[in-house]
């Protein structure tokens, strides 16, 4: 069984950075894609961005492409999102997802595992 886990949310103030992190565990875990979701309070799911566990590939949202980072270290199944510049529109719940799937999506039903999610709110 895959089994995700976020750290690193905190409550932070407008212009700071964070980074959070997702460690994967688990016999069978090796995905192709892993990707970040988040919830804001009162919204529904939201893409973030994801990266190809192989070759590192990202993809990210418009919202956030200019300010946020995804990295990956293999060897510690572990995969990162790097905020700059935090907007109080990033407060939300952050979630890690891993796909086996070959489909590069933004589709959250291609992602099989889900972490329990770790809360980042930006203060103005």
């Amino acid at each position: 069984q895959v089994q995700l886990v976020e750290s690193g949310g905190r409550l932070v103030q407008v212009g700071d950075s964070l980074r959070v992190s997702c460690v994967g565990s688990g016999p069978t875990f090796s995905p192709t894609y892993m990707a970040w979701y988040r919830k804001p309070p009162g919204k529904d799911l939201q893409f973030v961005g994801l990266i190809s566990w192989g070759g590192g590939n990202t993809l990210y949202v418009d919202a956030v492409k200019a300010r946020f980072t995804i990295s990956r270290d293999n060897a510690q199944n572990t995969m990162y999102l790097q905020m700059d510049n935090l907007k109080p529109e990033d407060t939300a719940r952050y979630y890690c997802a891993s796909s086996i799937s070959t489909a590069l999506t933004a589709q959250p039903t291609e992602y099989a595992h889900w972490g329990q999610g770790t809360q980042v709110t930006v203060s103005s």
